[in-house]
């Protein structure tokens, strides 16, 4: 399971999703929250997945990765259905059994709720599969830079939060080194009662948490030897820059955005 959380990695490419403006596709992704959340139907949902297949495509990114970002949150997903489908008594019944009852109204709900789910975690995935780390930070900086008028740290805001997210994959694997060696020293992680699993996670938290720190500190070592001030006074050995490709892409997401919205004033 540890494998399969993709959150925070990048994987280089060539693709016309790659070229664009990351300040853009930081926009661009807002703007495809947005409109999951303006989408009122199933038919506004499955523009929604067009347009995060569509996308997917242009970015060349192998549909595994779709598939492996999906897998961390089946609970939630499992979650939300149940809740969905038990908790909502309007609408005709479609089956009953003592009391708990499932409708026309819980399954519809559960499945437009499930599918908006799994297309907000496919879709900003996308940003951190085509958007190298640094580029993140410098469009994130870009984006707020309004803010450093009224004092706000914004080079150090969008620095943390880069680094935190570019920490995830390192802290996953480091989780499925040290659950690794401990199973190879006889610790039984996947067996007993939830109190003996809850207890075999201490074994793992304890080296997981000195390594964070170590690796912290590391970090922070050598940032102060690389002389690292803050965002004052610094330039930056790329520059961003917008292209016809970065016009395209936002008209082609207004396109969606806009039959959304029509969806939703034609279907009531």
């Amino acid at each position: 399971m540890l494998k399969d959380i993709t959150l925070g990695q990048f994987f280089p490419g060539d693709s016309p999703v790659h070229k664009l403006d990351p300040r853009i596709k930081l926009v661009l992704t807002v703007e495809f929250i947005v409109m999951l959340f303006a989408a009122k139907s199933m038919w506004g949902i499955g523009v929604g997945a067009l347009f995060c297949l569509i996308s997917f495509a242009m970015s060349k990114v192998p549909a595994t990765l779709m598939v492996k970002s999906l897998k961390p949150i089946i609970p939630l997903i499992l979650i939300t259905s149940v809740l969905n489908l038990f908790f909502i008594k309007t609408g005709d019944t479609l089956w009953k059994w003592k009391i708990l009852r499932i409708t026309t109204e819980g399954r519809d709900t559960a499945l437009f709720m499930v599918a908006r789910i799994i297309l907000l975690i496919i879709g900003s995935s996308l940003l951190t599969y085509t958007t190298s780390p640094i580029d993140l930070t410098d469009a994130i900086e870009h984006l707020l830079s309004p803010l450093k008028k009224i004092k706000v740290p914004v080079h150090e805001l969008a620095m943390m939060m880069t680094i935190a997210l570019r920490f995830i994959p390192t802290l996953i694997e480091e989780t499925d080194k040290i659950m690794n060696a401990q199973k190879a020293r006889g610790s039984e992680l996947d067996t007993g009662s939830f109190k003996d699993k809850v207890r075999g996670m201490i074994p793992i938290f304890i080296p997981l948490f000195v390594s964070s720190f170590r690796r912290a500190e590391e970090l922070a070592t050598a940032m102060e030897c690389r002389c690292y001030h803050g965002g004052e006074g610094r330039t930056r050995m790329k520059q961003l820059h917008t292209s016809y490709l970065d016009v395209i892409a936002m008209i082609y997401t207004t396109i969606f955005f806009a039959a959304i919205i029509t969806l939703n004033i034609v279907i009531k």
